[in-house]
C-alpha cells in the first residue's frame, strides 16, 4: 500500500494526520513515504508514538524504526527538541505516568543506535532498566523490549554498553520464554566474558519460539538456536 499524500508544513493534523502516518508505515518503502509527509517531525512524533500500541506487530516495529530515524533527525538540528521526546518516552515508563509504556524501550534503543549525541546522554538510563541495582521495570513484556533495545544500540554502538552484559545475561534464566531468546540474541552483540559460555549451555535444546525484529523484518527461531548460534560463534 503507498503513503497519501503528503500533508504540507503547517497544513490538517490531528486524526488526518495520524492517518497519512499510518498509511506511510503499511507502505513498503515505508521510510520514504515517511519522508515523504512534508509535516515537522514534532508533529509526526505524537502518531508514531500512538503506533507502538498497533495490534499488527510490523506496523508497530515500523512505528519503532521511524521513531528512532525522525528523533535522531531531530537531534541534529534541535538537540533540545530531541532530548524532550527522549524523556517523554522515559517518562511513559514511570508508574506515576499513569501508563505503561509499551514500545518505549525499542524506541529508546532504536533512537540511540541512530543518535550518537542522543546515545551517549541516555544509554545508562536504557540499561538500569534491567539491572538490579538500577531501576528494574519488572514486567516481562517491557523487559523484553530492553532486552532488544540493548541489542539494537549493542549493534550499533558497542563501545558504550560494555558493562551490559552481566545484567543481560542473568536473563538467560528468566521464565519468560522469549527474554531468553533476546537476552541470547542481544548477548551477540556484546564483548563477552568467558562466563557467557556456560551459561548458555542450558538453553542450547531450548525450543521455545520467538520472532526477533531485525533489519526491517521478523526471524522466528527458538531460544536453542539463538544459543547454539552464539555458542559457535564464541568458539565454544
Amino acid at each position: 500500500m503507498s503513503a497519501e499524500k503528503a500533508v504540507p508544513t503547517g497544513g490538517p493534523g490531528g486524526i488526518r494526520l495520524k492517518r497519512l502516518v499510518r498509511s506511510a508505515l503499511d507502505s513498503a518503502d515505508f521510510e520514504d513515504a515517511l519522508r515523504g509527509l512534508e509535516a515537522p517531525p514534532e508533529r509526526l512524533i505524537g502518531p508514531l508514538i500512538s503506533l507502538l500500541c498497533a495490534t499488527d506487530d510490523l506496523v508497530r516495529w515500523r512505528a519503532v524504526r521511524a521513531i528512532g530515524i525522525t528523533v535522531a533527525g531531530m537531534a541534529e538540528d534541535s538537540p533540545e527538541a530531541a532530548r524532550d521526546i527522549f524523556r517523554r518516552l522515559m517518562w511513559s515508563l514511570n508508574d506515576e505516568s499513569g501508563g505503561i509504556g509499551w514500545g518505549a524501550p525499542e524506541a529508546m534503543g532504536e533512537i540511540m543506535a541512530e543518535s550518537a549525541v542522543l546515545s551517549c546522554e541516555y544509554y545508562r538510563i536504557l540499561l538500569s532498566y534491567i539491572d538490579e541495582s538500577g531501576n528494574p521495570l519488572e514486567n516481562d513484556l517491557l523487559e523484553r523490549g530492553v532486552l532488544w533495545g540493548i541489542g539494537r544500540l549493542a549493534r550499533s554502538r558497542p563501545e558504550l554498553i560494555l558493562q551490559a552484559e552481566p545484567s543481560v545475561r542473568r536473563q538467560l534464566h528468566s521464565a519468560d520464554p522469549v527474554k531468553r531468546g533476546l537476552a541470547v540474541w542481544a548477548l551477540g552483540f556484546l564483548r563477552l566474558s568467558g562466563e557467557v559460555a556456560a551459561a548458555l549451555v542450558p538453553l542450547l535444546n531450548d525450543e521455545a519460539e520467538l520472532a526477533v525484529y531485525q533489519d526491517g523484518g521478523f526471524r522466528r527461531c527458538t531460544v536453542g538456536e539463538l544459543a547454539r548460534e552464539l555458542t559457535a560463534k564464541l568458539g565454544a
